[in-house]
């Protein structure tokens, strides 16, 4: 499977695992304690729009863009990401909590082996480089964080999102 192929299924990926937690985490995070603050559906579905749209454009740059560009960058830190979600929260917090946490059968079915096909493909193929990479992702990673709850707050203003 060459990387442009990979990064167009990475977007389905999140896009599954977007939908399993727009279903279920909402109302699983009015008892998740530590695990995840509540969140009220309506700005939660709001932030999981924006984050799988985002997976989209990413995959679009890094695919017109191809090699080391600033796409690829945003689309290998976006899986990152989605790797590390792998185990914070979802691995963690269903075992810790004894209750399956939504997201992470998507995770660990999808997320888990496309992203790593993904990195190792983009490394393979010369999409990234180590060096840039090392610094990159986590970067992403980071604005991605910082994100979230600006989404929340937003998808709480916004007319017409339902709970």
């Amino acid at each position: 499977m060459d990387f442009v192929l990979i990064a167009w299924l990475f977007a389905l990926v999140v896009t599954l695992h977007n939908l399993e937690e727009a279903i279920w985490l909402p109302e699983w995070s009015k008892a998740a304690g530590r695990w995840h603050s509540p969140v009220e559906a309506r700005e939660f579905r709001f932030a999981v729009i924006i984050l799988t749209v985002l997976a989209y454009i990413a995959a679009g740059l890094a695919v017109v863009y191809g090699k080391e560009s600033v796409g690829a960058y945003l689309l290998s830190g976006y899986a990152l990401a989605m790797l590390l979600n792998v185990v914070f929260p979802h691995m963690i917090a269903t075992v810790i909590m004894r209750r399956y946490a939504p997201g992470t059968l998507t995770a660990l079915l999808l997320n888990l082996p496309v992203t790593i096909l993904l990195l190792h493909q983009a490394l393979q193929e010369g999409y990234l480089t180590w060096q840039k990479f090392i610094w990159a992702g986590p970067l992403v990673v980071v604005c991605i964080m910082v994100l979230i709850p600006i989404m929340f707050a937003i998808g709480t203003r916004l007319p017409g999102f339902k709970n």
